[in-house]
């Protein structure tokens, strides 16, 4: 890998916050747009209604996944065996 590459990206350390993010973006993108699907039709108004809904979904969800699931992950090692 180019040194140019390697000096764009984030350290390690965070990569669960980085995981968090794109985990609540789509998890959150695809529930709204079901959703949203359900109350209008496919459109420019659904654009519209769908981006709203789904801005808010996430920056709503966003913390939550990054605070929570550190205690998820100790859950599932305790239930599971290496």
């Amino acid at each position: 890998m180019s040194s140019e590459k390697a000096k764009h990206r984030l350290p390690a350390k965070y990569a669960p916050f980085v995981y968090g993010v794109i985990q609540a973006a789509i998890t959150t993108a695809v529930a709204t747009a079901i959703a949203t699907n359900r109350q209008v039709d496919l459109g420019l108004v659904f654009l519209e209604e769908w981006s709203t809904t789904w801005a808010v979904s996430w920056l709503t969800m966003l913390p939550i996944v990054i605070f929570i699931a550190p205690f998820i992950q100790r859950i599932v090692i305790s239930m599971t065996r290496s």
